[in-house]
């Protein structure tokens, strides 16, 4: 059997896309010659490698051998068209990177913002995921780089230290029942109406799972996705919150709130970068790992 660079860069995309006619799309095939080069790949290794679905496709067990393959050998043929690309035309690609909800938002613009200043070829494709949907997408070969909470199940993944940063309570300034604490527990904070997250969020995810170890559910009046919006409703008094010390701080310089650390131990959350294999990054995801590990720890607060 032999397979050409175009079709297995279709069929990880038909994998991907979870359908041949978006698949084609992706790689910019009509469908019919999408489908004609898919059964000729099943002929030629004589097996399904696509099990058609009514909602679309799913790789069979031969299937996910060659995807495994396949996004391999695109990853090398990558690699090489980067190091040689770079002696006619300097550094050029696109790195794939995922975080939860705080990484992104509170430490993962200022060191990409820095690389891509330093790199203008070179682009980020940033999407937000719940920590164990970073690992299954590194170990799957969906993304090149993973930020991902400490915690995380992390399987073979080579991990760094990234950040450290503290959960911490915030509560309007004017509030009474606060007056004085610097501190509270989280089963207390559960006494008040809360100010949430989006449906999905990571943090609320995080939070909702504390809340049932303690036989206790949060009340939540509203759910919004920012720190600042959140941080915002607190302090016109719709209810608390829980948000990152590095969010809290930062909007307490320009919002009537009280910043109160969490007692609990979980509350202090250490967060890694993540990748499959460090050497087999193309070069520029590589220079983007090893600027995240160097920058990172810079941004961290909240260490004991």
């Amino acid at each position: 059997m032999r397979f050409d660079i175009a079709d297995l860069r279709l069929f990880v995309a038909v994998v991907e896309a979870g359908s041949i006619t978006h698949g084609a799309t992706r790689v910019n095939l009509a469908l019919g010659s999408a489908s004609g080069r898919i059964k000729q790949m099943e002929e030629a290794v004589g097996v399904p490698l696509l099990a058609r679905q009514r909602l679309g496709v799913q790789p069979t067990e031969a299937g996910h051998t060659l995807l495994r393959h396949a996004r391999a050998t695109l990853a090398s043929m990558q690699r090489l068209t980067d190091d040689l690309g770079q002696f006619a035309h300097g550094l050029k690609g696109t790195v794939r990177l995922l975080a939860n909800t705080n990484a992104l938002t509170e430490f993962v613009p200022t060191p990409v913002s820095h690389f891509l200043a330093a790199h203008p070829n070179v682009n980020i494709e940033v999407e937000e995921r719940l920590s164990h949907e970073i690992v299954e997408a590194l170990i799957d070969g969906v993304a090149d780089i993973g930020i991902v909470a400490a915690a995380a199940d992390m399987g073979a993944l080579q991990a760094f230290p990234f950040v450290t940063d503290r959960l911490c309570a915030v509560v309007p300034a004017s509030a009474p029942g606060f007056e004085g604490m610097r501190g509270i527990a989280f089963e207390q904070l559960l006494e008040h109406d809360f100010v949430g997250y989006a449906n999905g969020a990571s943090i609320q995810i995080y939070l909702e799972g504390h809340a049932r170890r303690l036989h206790r559910r949060i009340r939540q009046r509203i759910q919004l996705r920012s720190f600042d919006a959140i941080c915002r409703l607190v302090e016109n008094g719709v209810g608390v919150s829980v948000v990152p010390e590095s969010a809290a701080r930062r909007c307490k310089r320009t919002m009537g709130i009280r910043v109160l650390r969490l007692h609990d131990s979980w509350a202090l959350r250490e967060m890694c970068v993540c990748v499959s294999e460090r050497d087999a990054l193309p070069t520029y995801a590589r220079l983007l790992f090893d600027h995240l590990i160097a920058i990172g720890p810079k941004q961290s607060r909240g260490k004991p």
